[in-house]
């Protein structure tokens, strides 16, 4: 990495660039387990609906660029899940590899337990080895292994959760 890289909260001008990066994750890789590129309307409907109910969205930037972005939502809609958040993160094809998910990673953890989130889960395809990885080095640890829950480029999809219980993590 030898650009500075800045994360900061995610604007309303930000959205295109994050619509193409997670495009990109939708056509070109099982990170996404969605098979139709999102619209503009989508991605505006989705950062709303994350502002709305006090959810970050951080954007990674570097020479202006949008290099990637990170979020969290609810795991689950029903109210005894509260304390519970499904987080992800994407990168640009171009910036991966250089270290940017964790960048993005250790403010949105942060923020979680700034907000009283106990656990944060992170939805990861099994052949996902690198996204593996990352978790596993900011503390996440598996809890569960699903077979074959998803099918996408002609195969069946593994999909592993990892969780970070963040009173464990402080």
């Amino acid at each position: 990495m030898s650009s500075i890289i800045n994360i900061r909260g995610a604007l309303e001008n930000d959205l295109l660039a994050i619509l193409n990066i997670y495009n990109d994750a939708i056509l070109n890789t099982t990170a996404v387990y969605s098979e139709e590129p999102h619209t503009i309307e989508m991605r505006k409907a989705w950062y709303h609906e994350r502002i709305t109910n006090g959810f970050p969205v951080l954007v990674a930037e570097t020479e202006g660029k949008i290099a990637g972005f990170c979020t969290y939502g609810h795991f689950r809609a029903w109210p005894c899940y509260r304390y519970t958040v499904e987080h992800s993160v994407y990168i640009h094809p171009l910036f991966r590899g250089q270290g940017i998910s964790k960048l993005l990673l250790r403010p949105l953890i942060t923020i979680a337990a700034q907000n009283g989130i106990h656990a944060v889960i992170a939805g990861i395809d099994g052949e996902n080895q690198v996204s593996y990885q990352l978790h596993q080095s900011l503390g996440f640890k598996q809890v569960a292994h699903f077979k074959e829950v998803g099918f996408k480029f002609g195969r069946w999809l593994d999909l592993l959760f990892m969780e970070l219980l963040l009173d464990e993590h402080k």
